[in-house]
This record gives structure tokens, C-alpha cells and sequence, in this order.
């Protein structure tokens, strides 16, 4: 599958055989989730995708930020496949195995911090996220009950976890009580800023507004346990925070003993050009949480954080999977990819190109009303008016649609804007592609809506 034929629509979709698969799937599958578009997939190499049809896209989703070394880099199929024929479970949670320490060892090593660390593997995002809440509530030894959260946060769906999250309505209708003693304050969204104030006019006031209200006249800061946070808000819109402001979190979470937990889920594994997103502020959390990218599409979390604080109990938290070692042999041969082929660097390379076409685009389409991002992290947020600021909702989903049946899959975020988060290994010419064929789009968009 080479790129020079990419993207190829040779059957509008959904077309037949994806039409008989959306069927079945309504009959048998839960309908507790929302497909942004109705690709069926069949294969999925590098940057390109093949549907049941036959028809060929463009993939600027990754999964959703998942294969970050592209969908089956030979190195990680070569490592699933050498694990795969040794063993492929005996529980980390009473035995032991090498490629898990193995990995534990590379984790440590990446992630920032001069200090010893120790990690926590699981399944998934959301066992990260709740699994290192009761790393911190543990540290405390139940003492710090009270966990701050961001207004706008996706943190998982599990019961502890969709206490933290706050992007949708949706995600916690019904499910009440959840988790006690979680509260929630605004994310720094300048764009949008609650406090309706401008940037850096504000003099961070989104901070000192936790400090002065949140803190002294609401939740105790001597019974909070920790703050978790995305450094890069992701469902809520691919947010990027001020430059000084993960800092400033970090001088009040010490004056108060608390700790940071960086939700690294969807931004870690180099997507923003570091190897965690945090690292763009030069801040150091106690605790990060990844997932999605570590292993390319195999189920794997982890917590890694200071050894001091990772020192929960013997027998207070496992799970009988976390750790497989299939995928923790996936996880250990991305990171020597992202390594040996830089993808980092490739990451900031085609980020930055992709952020200066879109604000090129933005000079002739007044539908772009505001572009951020770092390395293959970008959001780009269409409104309907860029004095009013109106999310363009329908504008969206028509862009999403209209990209798809042009061959380039591509979905949203926040609620009106487009999420960029292709494999870190996109190559210039797949990127400059996609790019054309969604400035086409966004332009046909924009002038309908002066008719």
C-alpha cells in the first residue's frame, strides 16, 4: 500500500459490504457510543486506510491518538509476534516476567523527573487515571480525601474516572452519586475564557482564582489529595494553556503539599514532540497516566510517578490482566521507534507545517476562528462568527463528512473543533494531501454560508 495512490474513492461510502457490517453492528453491538462517520475498516498500514469497499483514506486520527507509530509498524508486529509465540499471560499480578520490567525500566527513563520512580501497569486510560487516584489518596493514607478537577476534562468513563471528566452532560447522566469529594474548577481556555477576560491582560487570574476562592472560601487544600489535569485538554477541544501557567500550578500544589497527576492518556508518547506533553511547560508532575499510545493499539495503561509515592500496600490494588505481556512488548518496541526514527522531531516537523497552512487558510476563511496546538496535537475551532464566537456545530460535522467522502479520516473535539492527531510518522506528502483536500472543504463550507 504506497502513498502516490492515497487518498482513493472508488465506491461513495458507505458502500455495500460496509453497509451490511453498520446493520449487524446496530443488531448486536451496544449503541452506547457515537461513531463520527460510518468507515468500516478492513486494513490499516502506516498512515493509510482501507475500508471494506476497497476505498482508501488518509488517516489523520491514529485511532484516536492510539497507533503512534503508525497501524502495524513491522518492529511492533515483529515483537507481538516473538512474545506471542513464548507466552501470552501469567499475571503480573502474582508472577513475574521480564518484558514487563523491561518496560517498567524504559517508562522510567522517559518520563521526567530526577528522582526514582516505579510504575503501575493496567489496560487502559481510565485504569491509569483511577488507578493513580488511589495512588494519591493512598499517599495520604486517607487523610487528603478532596481531588481537584478541570471543567471540560476527559479522564475515562469508569466510576472513579467519569467523576474527573466533564466534557459532556451525557457522559455522567445517570450514573449518579458518583465518586465524593471530586470539584471542579475552569480550564485555562483563553480562547473562551470563562472569566471572559483577555490574555495576558488577566495576569493568570484562571489561577489565582483557585487559589483565592477555590481553596480559601470552598475545599480545604490541607485535605486535597491531588490535582489531575490534562496539560493539553483533549475531548474538550485540544486546549493549550498559557506558558506559564502548569508552572505556576506546580508553586501552589507545593505550597500546599499536593500532588500533580499529569493525564498523559491521549498527549504522552511524544505526540506533542516530547515525550509528554507537561515537559512543553518544563514542569515536573508526581504522577503521569498513559495510555493510547504506548503500545499501538494493544490494550495497555500505566501509572509512573515518584517512588515514594507509588507505595500503595501489598494486595490494595492489581488486576489480572494490567501488564499483559504481549503488550507490554508492543509498548517496549514503540518506544524504540519513536526513538531510532525520531519521530518526535518528525512530530514538531509536520506539526508546525500543518499549523502555518491553517493559518493561511484562516486569512481567507472566516470559519477558522482559532488554531493551537503542539507537534501532531492541533486543534482547529470553526465558529460562526469570530466576533461572537458562535460554535459552528453543524459547519463541523458537515467539514468531517465532506473529508471522509473525499478520502481523509478525520474527526472533532470541544464542541466545534477539528482534531488533528495523525501517526507520528506521517510523511509531508500524506500531510500536505490531507491539508488540500480539507482547505477545499472549509472553503466550499465557508462560502455556502454567505449564499
Amino acid at each position: 500500500m504506497t502513498e502516490i495512490d492515497v487518498p482513493k474513492i472508488i465506491v461513495t461510502p458507505p458502500g455495500p459490504n460496509a453497509k451490511k457490517i453498520l446493520e449487524e453492528d446496530e443488531t448486536f453491538l451496544m449503541q452506547s457510543f457515537v461513531r463520527w462517520y460510518p468507515l468500516v475498516l478492513k486494513e490499516a498500514k502506516g498512515c493509510i486506510l482501507t475500508d471494506v469497499d476497497g476505498n482508501k483514506y488518509i488517516d489523520l486520527n491514529a485511532g484516536i491518538a492510539v497507533t503512534s507509530v503508525g497501524h502495524c509498524h513491522p518492529k511492533v508486529v515483529e515483537a507481538i509476534k516473538r512474545q506471542a509465540e513464548k507466552y501470552l499471560h501469567y499475571s503480573l499480578t502474582d508472577f513475574w516476567y521480564d518484558v514487563a520490567v523491561e518496560l517498567a525500566k524504559k517508562l522510567c527513563k522517559i518520563t521526567p523527573g530526577d528522582f526514582q520512580k516505579r510504575v503501575f501497569l493496567c489496560n487502559s486510560g481510565a485504569e491509569a487515571v483511577e488507578g493513580a487516584m488511589k495512588v494519591a489518596r493512598g499517599y495520604f493514607k486517607g487523610s487528603r480525601p478532596y481531588i481537584m478537577a478541570y471543567i471540560g476534562a476527559f479522564h475515562g468513563r469508569l466510576f472513579g474516572s467519569v467523576t474527573l471528566t466533564s466534557s459532556k452532560p451525557v457522559q455522567r447522566k445517570w450514573f449518579a452519586p458518583l465518586l465524593p469529594s471530586v470539584e471542579h474548577v475552569p480550564y485555562p481556555y483563553c480562547y473562551r475564557c470563562p472569566w471572559k477576560q483577555r490574555y495576558p491582560e488577566c495576569g493568570y487570574w484562571c489561577v489565582d482564582f483557585i487559589d483565592e476562592y477555590y481553596f480559601k472560601k470552598f475545599v480545604p487544600p490541607d485535605e486535597t489529595s491531588c490535582i489531575v489535569f490534562e496539560p493539553i485538554q483533549g475531548e474538550g477541544g485540544y486546549i493549550v494553556p498559557p506558558p506559564e501557567y502548569w508552572s505556576k500550578i506546580r508553586k501552589l500544589c507545593d505550597n500546599y503539599g499536593i500532588l500533580m497527576i499529569s493525564d498523559e492518556v491521549q498527549s504522552g508518547m511524544g505526540r506533542t514532540g516530547k515525550w509528554f506533553a507537561i515537559e512543553n511547560w518544563n514542569v515536573t508532575p508526581d504522577l503521569i497516566t498513559v495510555a493510547k499510545g504506548i503500545a499501538a493499539g494493544l490494550p495497555l495503561g500505566a501509572v509512573i510517578g515518584r517512588a515514594d509515592v507509588m507505595s500503595l500496600p501489598r494486595g490494595s490494588h492489581a488486576s489480572t490482566f494490567g501488564g499483559n505481556p504481549v503488550s507490554c512488548a508492543a509498548a517496549s518496541a514503540v518506544i524504540d521507534v519513536i526513538e531510532e526514527e525520531r519521530l518526535m522531531e518528525n512530530a514538531v516537523k509536520i506539526g508546525d507545517y500543518a499549523m502555518k497552512r491553517f493559518r493561511e487558510m484562516a486569512e481567507k476563511i472566516e470559519l477558522i476562528g482559532d488554531i493551537r496546538g503542539k507537534g501532531l496535537m492541533i486543534g482547529v475551532e470553526l465558529v460562526k462568527d469570530r466576533k461572537s464566537k458562535e460554535p459552528a456545530v453543524k459547519e463541523l460535522e458537515s467539514f468531517l463528512i465532506n473529508c471522509f467522502k473525499r478520502g481523509v479520516a478525520v474527526i472533532g473535539c470541544g464542541v466545534s473543533s477539528i482534531r488533528i492527531s495523525p501517526p507520528l510518522n506521517i510523511s509531508i506528502e500524506l500531510m500536505d494531501k490531507a491539508l488540500s483536500i480539507m482547505e477545499e472543504v472549509l472553503l466550499e463550507i465557508d462560502k455556502s454560508r454567505s449564499k
